[in-house]
Parts: structure tokens; sequence; C-alpha cells
């Protein structure tokens, strides 16, 4: 089963990834929503839409835009609707 570790502690876990441009998607439900903090960042993908990132925090540390998802992907990104990915300094084991 996929894990997201990062700072040692499983941040995201769950057999419904989707894998996209090397990034695993994690379903919202499955990632630890307590260690990430909202950021007012915000980037543009040409076939995916808008990106809106979170920062992650665990045990005092902090890693800004460490998590990003798509409120409202285009149609060709459907699949990422309502799933978190995560930064390479975030660790998936699958």
């Amino acid at each position: 089963m996929p894990k997201a570790i990062w700072n040692d502690e499983v941040i995201a876990e769950s057999d419904d990834t989707v894998v996209i441009e090397g990034n695993y998607y994690f379903p919202r439900a499955s990632v630890r929503e307590d260690l990430l903090i909202p950021s007012d960042t915000h980037t543009v993908c040409p076939w995916k839409g808008r990106a809106s990132y979170y920062s992650l925090r665990t045990d005092g540390q902090t890693v800004a835009d460490a998590a990003w998802y798509y409120p409202d992907p285009k149609p060709d990104a459907a699949a990422i609707r309502d799933r978190i990915a995560f930064r390479k300094d975030v660790q998936v084991q699958s």
C-alpha cells in the first residue's frame, strides 16, 4: 500500500492512488489533514488547471508548499479531483 512519509511520520496511506507525471495523488480522506497548513501559493498547469498548496508541519518542523491539489481540475485531469500529492522530499513508498 503506498505511503507518504515525512519526518519519519506517515502522512498519507492508501491503495487508491493515482500516479501522474511520477507523483502519487492520494485520496483526500487518506491524508492526515491535521498536519496540513493552507498556503496562499497557487500555480497553473496547462492541462490540469490551477493548483492550491499546503505546507506540512510535524514535530515543530514545517516545509512550505509540500503538498498540492487541484480543487477544480480540467476534464483531462478529472482523476485527481479530491486528491493530494506531495513534493519529492516527502518520500512515497509503494
